[in-house]
């Protein structure tokens, strides 16, 4: 352990905690010197133990650094650079704040070294980021926000209960470290369920486009960002290997495309996609190889990159135009030119297009399921790779750039290139995607296992430029049939939304009923039977014990009286005097007996 150590979380959390007391003329600078030092502490970070606490019986660590962790942190770290950079021409405190805090509380789950740090850090994430959807403001906002709140907190007491079996276990260690897949134990599973909460893995997955759809413009890229890719990291650092996530993963990946082609708005369905991508990496994890887990980080790695940008681009339209659905958008190319640009990138690189993040880091989940001869598995995630590219990589940017006009009069007037700092941040995440793509040793070389894959043979290429041709034609094809409708999708939210409404009934109105039932049975049975008990209780004391005491006072005193003359005085007469009544009334005693 070294002599000295700062978790890249703290420059976040206490940037986040100071920037209330910063002077607004140096408000901007701050804003980024923050996140900037967060990623010059995660680079010069040194593998290996630090900061080591004894608490009790445990010993905390807030910093395991290794390969799996750092290119977790590495990431994150840079987005939220790039984020903060997005929207920094934001006035409010308080959505800086939550966003800083949520970013190094992820941070601080990936270099966590045990389990009380790690739910520390799991915790903070939901609290915080729920902020990112309320501060929207609308009045779909609380509602989304409370729902997304509770489904985390369930999702918070299943990891914390599972923590607390696994520590009672004899022999278990505290230490977050891999869990005996071949032998599930119920802490294991607890564990599992909670980590499979923040990862939107069905059915635990409608908070995710419930809550990324509604978020603030800015805010959306932070949530897009840390709270799936953080139980990723946690999946293929406790259940690598588990083969139950691979039809979990990918059922995963063909729900969020199915779901995503339905959507009407932008941002639900980049949300409802952000389930199809987690999906891959559930799946890779699942697989447990060493290829599987460098394609499970270096999708959700790359992930990071190109969904930001999108988020990034249908932000930029919905903060110029107030507007996100399809059906209230269109032909915007001829306003926003760089934004179209920019989030076609985004599109691009997310459909795996030859020079892309995801070319060379998608691919390699396909690459080790056939590998590892799970054919099924690979060949189902191609085909969600061509949904991929059908609703994200052309549905999104023609519908909303190209197409019919749908736009309103004073939202086509509205509608405008962003502030600079918003094209900027679009701009080097469109870098980032083509200079990964491009250079793939930058990535390569972070993964946790040698990386013995290499993209750009001919046979990926053409397989891919072939998928992606046909889906293109398709799409084109059959246009008409694929023009967003103004419609609402039911997902896995309607049990819980309606078994809400109808918990709410029964409490309002049956329970309530019987509740004033019950009160007015008290009210009539209960409280006056006590009160004619209390009544008769006074009656029987006031007259009966208070008049036998009563009058055997006032007999004693009478008698008092009349024997008053008798006392003379005399102690030696009154000794006698009573010894004698006490002789005769023994002799009385014995006669009688």
């Amino acid at each position: 352990m070294s002599d000295l150590w700062l978790h890249p979380a703290s420059a976040l959390i206490l940037g986040a905690l100071l920037l209330p007391l910063i002077p607004a003329r140096l408000k901007k600078v701050w804003l980024l010197a923050v996140p900037i030092a967060a990623f010059a502490l995660n680079t010069i970070m040194p593998p290996g133990v630090h900061g080591q606490w004894q608490f009790l019986d445990w010993t905390l660590t807030f910093g395991r650094v290794d390969r799996l962790a750092s290119v977790f942190g590495h990431i994150m770290s840079l987005i939220s650079i790039v984020a903060t950079l997005y929207g920094l021409h934001v006035k409010e405190d308080a959505q800086h704040i939550a966003a800083w805090i949520y970013a190094g509380a992820a941070l601080g789950a990936v270099y966590a070294g045990d389990f009380l740090t790690l739910f520390l850090f799991w915790e903070m994430m939901a609290f915080s980021s729920v902020f990112l959807v309320w501060f929207r403001r609308r009045k779909e906002s609380p509602a989304a926000g409370y729902r997304y709140l509770l489904v985390h907190m369930a999702g918070g007491v299943c990891l914390l209960a599972g923590i607390v079996l696994h520590a009672s276990t004899p022999g278990s260690s505290f230490a977050f470290e891999a869990f005996e897949v071949s032998k599930m134990t119920p802490a294991s599973w607890l564990v599992l369920i909670g980590f499979l909460v923040n990862g939107a893995v069905p059915p635990f997955h409608a908070w995710l486009p419930d809550a990324y759809g509604e978020g603030t413009f800015n805010g959306s890229i932070f949530l897009c960002t840390y709270t799936t890719k953080t139980a990723v990291y946690a999946l293929c650092r406790g259940f690598a290997g588990l083969d139950l996530l691979v039809p979990l993963g990918v059922a995963m990946a063909l729900y969020g495309v199915v779901y995503a082609v339905l959507e009407n708005d932008s941002r639900r369905l980049l949300a409802y996609h952000i389930i199809s991508q987690v999906g891959y990496m559930v799946a890779a994890v699942g697989l447990g190889t060493e290829m599987a887990i460098n394609g499970a980080c270096a999708h959700a790695f790359a992930n990071i990159l190109y969904k930001g940008l999108l988020f990034m681009g249908c932000g930029a339209v919905l903060h110029m135009t107030g507007q996100s659905k399809f059906t209230e958008l269109g032909g915007l190319y001829q306003k926003m030119p760089w934004t179209f640009l920019l989030t076609l990138i985004g599109g691009l690189s997310i459909s795996a297009f030859p020079l892309t993040a995801g070319f060379v880091a998608k691919s390699m989940i396909v690459a080790a399921g056939f590998e590892a001869h799970n054919l099924w598995a690979a060949f189902l995630l191609m085909l969600a790779s061509v949904g991929t590219f059908l609703h994200t990589g052309l549905k999104v940017p023609y519908f909303i750039f190209f197409g019919k006009n749908h736009c309103r009069p004073e939202t086509w007037e509205r509608a405008a290139e962003p502030p600079w700092n918003m094209m900027t941040a679009m701009a080097i995440s469109a870098f980032l995607c083509l200079f990964v793509g491009c250079y793939t040793p930058y990535l390569y070389d972070l993964l946790p296992h040698p990386v013995h894959y290499h993209p750009y043979t001919a046979y990926h290429l053409s397989e891919t430029l072939q998928m992606l041709l046909f889906t293109a034609v398709s799409f084109f094809l059959f246009l008409k049939k694929l023009e967003p409708e103004p419609t609402i999708s039911l997902d896995l939210d309607w049990p819980y939304r309606k078994g809400g409404r109808m918990f709410l009934w029964l409490a309002q109105k049956p329970v309530q009923f019987a509740d004033n039932c019950l009160g007015e049975f008290y009210r009539v049975g209960g409280i006056a039977g006590l009160m004619g008990s209390a009544r008769l209780a006074g009656w029987f004391d006031g007259r009966v014990i208070d008049g036998v005491v009563d009058g055997l006072a006032e007999a004693v005193r009478k008698l008092g009286q009349r024997l008053r003359p008798v006392q003379r005085g005399a102690v030696q007469e009154n000794l006698t005097l009573a010894f004698a009544l006490g002789a005769a009334l023994l002799i009385v005693l014995w006669l009688v007996w």
